[in-house]
């Protein structure tokens, strides 16, 4: 009797684990085994966004380019607005469109004409993925109009999202100085200007006023960033608070002017923000 329950035993156990998918020879594979990792992200996954790009030119005489403003891409397609700076054949508060196409990292980039001038780009974008900055590097060359005939080396850098935090010194032209701090929240995507508008709220640490609001905008008026450039436009109860400045991408630092209008507290003077977001270590 003995033995007969322990065969019993014996048999109970190898039924359950065959059960359960453990017996010999049973593999503990998924039935559909997941992909196999797609690798680093595509060119173009993380490239469209807000670019600051600067020229070389290989016409002696002519002075380097500033072109800021967004990249937009959709498939193999690319399209931008941008604003040229540093040039006396384009007006910066002009708006330049540019379409193209991107194959692999390689992009080539033609601009609507502006006063005849048609602006070319082809080069190369690197693409390392959504929070570090991509890179371009290539070629321009522009024909027809004012700016007929110029050339020369480009380079780009994707200028990365700025929030949540700003933190921030203003100081008089007296050299009094009073400290601001606050939220704000850049837009995702950009305007037809090539901008992007940034909103938030800020206190201060001054008699002249205690809170702010900032007026969301598109270039070239309200708050916003385009490339590198910075504005902020805050609205208090004693005035208005009105800075440019522009971005170091390497600190989060934004180093400009600013000017208070339309209260008791009118002023002029400097002003230094230290943006940071919630991926900043």
């Amino acid at each position: 009797m003995k033995h007969w329950s322990s065969t019993l035993w014996l048999l109970s156990a190898l039924v359950l684990l065959c059960g359960c998918g453990g017996g010999p020879g049973t593999s503990h594979l998924p039935s559909n085994p997941p992909n196999p990792s797609s690798g680093p992200p595509a060119p173009g996954q993380s490239i469209s966004g807000n670019w600051q790009f600067s020229t070389t030119s290989t016409v002696p005489g002519t002075p380097p380019l500033t072109i800021a403003g967004s990249i937009s891409v959709s498939g193999s397609s690319v399209s931008g607005a941008v604003h040229v700076s540093g040039s006396n054949c384009f007006d910066r508060l002009t708006t330049v469109g540019l379409t193209g196409t991107l194959t692999g990292g390689n992009i080539s980039l033609t601009s609507a004409s502006v006063a005849g001038q048609v602006a070319t780009f082809t080069g190369t974008f690197s693409d390392p993925g959504t929070f570090l900055p991509g890179q371009f590097t290539g070629t321009y060359a522009i024909n027809g109009g004012c700016a007929d005939g110029e050339k020369g080396n480009a380079t780009g850098v994707k200028v990365l999202y700025i929030g949540n935090t700003l933190n921030g010194t203003f100081t008089t032209s007296g050299g009094g100085a009073f400290s601001v701090a606050g939220d704000m929240a850049q837009d995702s995507a950009s305007s037809s200007a090539g901008s992007f508008a940034i909103t938030g709220t800020v206190t201060f640490n001054t008699s002249c006023f205690s809170s702010g609001t900032m007026a969301s905008g598109t270039f070239p008026s309200g708050s916003f960033i385009m490339g590198t450039s910075v504005a902020f436009e805050i609205a208090t109860s004693n005035g208005t608070v009105a800075f440019l400045g522009t971005l170091n991408p390497a600190t989060g630092e934004i180093d400009g002017d600013y000017t208070i209008s339309g209260g008791t507290c009118d002023q002029t003077g400097t002003a230094v923000f230290v943006a940071s977001s919630p991926w900043d270590y």
